[in-house]
């Protein structure tokens, strides 16, 4: 078992000339445990059983189309020379920002046409959001991609990582540090502070709001370490959308508690 996870294989089996990939397994993992988080808070909310899958319906392939558009917009000059390169999704760049961004317009739309509180169903699914992105990174270690840095061996070990994680981060001769991890790890934190936040009852919104944040937060200073970011001129746009979304959720927050009254909260 462990020489096996220290020669980590990409693609998962084959479906006759089809590569089925370990990328798009853990993904579809990501989406089904955050989905069953989602359905069950949902129902407890007093939602139908099937809103859900009617909006996942929508906004599962909007977010994928959204986050190919975001990362081939920002390598442009590549897919301008390689125009036919565009659709093939199966060869990588996708980019979460992008599928957030989609994800999000899709809920506001939906929302509307259903008549459902947009805040309200945004805070729901907070928590799977950040499951999901949990659970999405392990792809990136499967593909080797989404690292950092230049680091010693001896700096992994000194985390006492596993060795397959560790040799799966020696990339061109190297090792780099693991910021698919890094990020995982601090999503995983994110949950927990979710979780605990439910309890407390706060104003609509803010639960989705936090998340916005949280995220944020760490995605800024994560990005600042890896050696794939897109880049506008000399800045990682990584950076620039979370510190726009960072000033934003805060800005929402303060905003809606001076103005909104009475106050609606999450059980409400």
């Amino acid at each position: 078992m462990l020489s096996i996870l220290m020669t980590i294989n990409p693609v998962a089996f084959q479906l006759g000339p089809i590569s089925v990939r370990w990328y798009g397994i853990i993904i579809a993992c990501g989406i089904i445990i955050a989905y069953y988080v989602g359905q069950r808070e949902m129902v407890k909310r007093g939602f139908s059983e099937g809103l859900l899958t009617d909006f996942l319906i929508w906004a599962v392939p909007i977010a994928i189309i959204c986050a190919r558009i975001y990362y081939v917009t920002f390598e442009w000059p590549y897919y301008a020379a390689n125009p036919s390169e565009i659709i093939q999704i199966w060869h990588g760049g996708i980019a979460i920002h992008g599928a957030l961004i989609g994800a999000v317009i899709t809920a506001i739309i939906f929302c509307e046409k259903r008549g459902i509180n947009f805040w309200k169903l945004a805070d729901i699914l907070a928590p799977s959001i950040i499951i999901g992105q949990i659970v999405g990174r392990w792809g990136n270690f499967m593909n080797q991609e989404a690292y950092g840095g230049v680091v010693e061996r001896s700096f992994l070990e000194m985390f006492h990582l596993p060795n397959w994680l560790i040799e799966q981060m020696y990339v061109n001769g190297v090792y780099h540090h693991p910021t698919f991890l890094y990020e995982s790890l601090w999503n995983l934190v994110g949950l927990i502070i979710l979780l605990l936040l439910r309890k407390k009852n706060l104003r609509r919104g803010e639960m989705f709001l936090i998340y916005v944040i949280w995220y944020s937060i760490g995605r800024f200073f994560i990005e600042g370490m890896r050696m794939d970011s897109l880049l506008v001129g000399n800045l990682r746009m990584a950076q620039i959308v979370s510190l726009v979304a960072l000033v934003v959720g805060i800005i929402l927050i303060s905003y809606r508690r001076i103005t909104i009254k009475p106050t609606v909260r999450y059980k409400d």
